[in-house]
């Protein structure tokens, strides 16, 4: 559960899960299998990355039994992933979503300044 201390807001919700952004702690959130793990903001592009680089491929052709699952420990935290591929995927679909809706906010935070900018030479 998130900290109801924290000053949390949503950056991407699906079916499997979300990532909340806490301004006040400047960390994300992730619930995910029924948990939340708290990141660090370099850490949880880390573990984004760690996601993106499982081969699920592989994993679907491998025949043997420990090619089902992928264990993941994020750093930093008390947390292990067991995974699945469908895990897998659902979770990278999160975490780019997330990725996207913290870009797409970059981007019209940036958009708007130079347009205050702008407006304020007028």
């Amino acid at each position: 559960m998130v900290c109801p201390l924290a000053n949390v807001e949503e950056v991407f919700k699906s079916e499997f899960g979300a990532v909340y952004q806490c301004s006040r702690k400047n960390c994300y959130w992730l619930e995910f299998q029924n948990t939340t793990t708290s990141f660090k903001v370099g850490d949880f592009i880390r573990f984004k990355k760690r996601i993106d680089t499982i081969d699920v491929e592989k994993m679907l052709c491998d025949s043997s039994r420990s090619s089902d699952f992928e264990i993941v420990m994020p750093f930093r935290t008390e947390r292990c992933f067991i995974l699945t591929v469908e895990d897998i995927l659902n979770l990278r679909d999160i975490l780019a979503g997330a990725k996207f809706i913290l870009e797409l906010k970059g981007t019209v935070d940036a958009i708007m300044q130079r347009g205050a900018l702008f407006t304020s030479a007028l």
